[in-house]
């Protein structure tokens, strides 16, 4: 993994409110103002939309890498006090003085202070239809109060990219590249809205060109993949992780035939990978029976191979150096270092099949596989997180959505929002 420099820098955005109360006056009125990201903090999730609202306005602030478990330093003016206040998160108004001491143990410390300056473009990869699940991610930026827009397979698959290349952040979560439909067809054949899931992919297929959905799906992941080379960020969640170099790494287009007559696929289709052409995995043996709810042999805690489904354990952040290694050390700013784990269509990522160069976050001690991966392709970057829901360990279909607000501490989720605001860091290649 490349190493990346973050320059520190501090500039803020003023503006005025009328009526601002008391409290959120006195909060403005000191130059600065602190989000601590420890115990003390009221509301650790909705802390990432206070910075993310900031920076929507034009305004800076940075990240205070491992001091207080991810700090942010916030100029001072009445819109971010009232904002703040209205959201319930705990801020530290603080004067000059007080902030040289703070970047005094920075510098001292295994700490770094990043510059934020500009708020990314965010995009959630969804189909039109209502699903009967939820996704984490979308739970997260609608809690936090971060804006973004949804997008589908005519935006990922407009001409030159043109769809994609208007967002700098990209979220994947149920999705199966594959085109099986997640296999879900052994156990909701005829739910309505199984029939209109394929009904619309295939319709979406077809509108395109494509002899099938995994040839369609195949062609969405491809472009999905140049974004990332040209410099976009991806972040995604549950199946779309594995399913996502499946189809890119060439199984799209085998699986097609077995989907449609429930046989077995080519046997050699395993064989016929290219993984070069995958972001996190190698050498990953496919499912080839269509009767076992599974894509391949990724996914270390096997959750849909009832026989050789793996208990849940809790999982472990692993620490970086703050000045050496910004980029990890962003990705998992938290409060809590062990954290319990959770199911998904994709659980976790067995260690060997996992490439060379790829950054593990966070495994399970002892167990062979890992949590959260980080890896850049080209000019972009990709992150992995396995699992579905960080609140609901056994979530499954039809379940009710999980209420954030019962969980505003939570550390599983905060690390998907760490993601979002990576793409705001200011950042130049270190001269090697």
């Amino acid at each position: 993994m490349r190493r990346r420099d973050f320059l520190v820098s501090a500039s803020g955005a003023l503006g005025v409110v009328p009526l601002v109360s008391p409290r959120w006056l006195a909060d403005w009125r000191a130059p600065w103002l602190l989000i601590p990201m420890d115990e003390s903090q009221a509301d650790h999730l909705k802390a990432y939309g206070v910075v993310f609202r900031l920076l929507e306005r034009g305004g800076r602030a940075e990240w205070f890498l491992n001091y207080r478990f991810g700090a942010f330093l916030l100029p001072s003016d009445a819109v971010t006090a009232r904002d703040a206040a209205l959201a319930g998160v705990t801020v530290e108004p603080i004067d000059d003085a007080t902030l040289l001491g703070i970047r005094a143990d920075i510098q001292a410390g295994n700490m770094e202070a990043v510059p934020l300056e500009k708020a990314p473009k965010v995009a959630v990869y969804v189909p039109p239809n209502a699903a009967p699940w939820d996704d984490a991610v979308t739970m997260a930026l609608q809690y936090a109060g971060i804006t973004y827009d949804k997008i589908w397979d005519p935006e990922v698959l407009a001409p030159g990219g043109t769809g994609l290349a208007r967002y700098d952040w990209l979220h994947l979560h149920h999705e199966d590249f594959t085109g099986q439909y997640s296999k879900f067809f052994l156990t909701y054949a005829g739910a309505p809205w199984l029939t209109e899931m394929v009904e619309r992919n295939t319709a979406m297929a077809q509108a395109f060109g494509f002899p099938n959905v995994p040839a369609e799906k195949r062609a969405v992941a491809q472009a999905i993949s140049a974004y990332v080379r040209q410099g976009g960020f991806l972040f995604a969640m549950c199946a779309a992780t594995e399913t996502l170099d499946l189809a890119l790494a060439g199984a799209g287009v085998d699986i097609a035939a077995a989907y449609a007559d429930q046989t077995p696929m080519d046997p050699d289709a395993t064989a016929k990978m290219d993984w070069s052409r995958a972001l996190a995995f190698q050498d990953a043996r496919l499912e080839l029976s269509p009767t076992v709810s599974q894509f391949s042999d990724i996914d270390g805690h096997e959750v849909n191979a009832l026989s050789r489904r793996q208990e849940l354990g809790s999982y472990r952040i692993f620490g970086f150096s703050a000045k050496i290694d910004p980029v990890a050390t962003m990705l998992v700013q938290n409060h809590r270092e062990t954290i319990p784990d959770f199911y998904g269509l994709t659980t976790s990522f067995r260690k060997s099949r996992i490439k060379p160069g790829v950054t593990i976050l966070a495994d399970e001690p002892g167990a062979p596989w890992a949590k959260y991966l980080h890896g850049e392709h080209g000019q972009g970057t990709w992150t992995f997180y396995g699992g579905h829901d960080p609140e609901d360990p056994q979530h499954q279909i039809g379940d009710a959505p999980t209420d954030l607000s019962l969980h505003p501490h939570s550390p599983g989720y905060r690390l998907i929002l760490n993601n979002v605001l990576f793409p705001a860091a200011k950042k130049k290649e270190l001269k090697t």
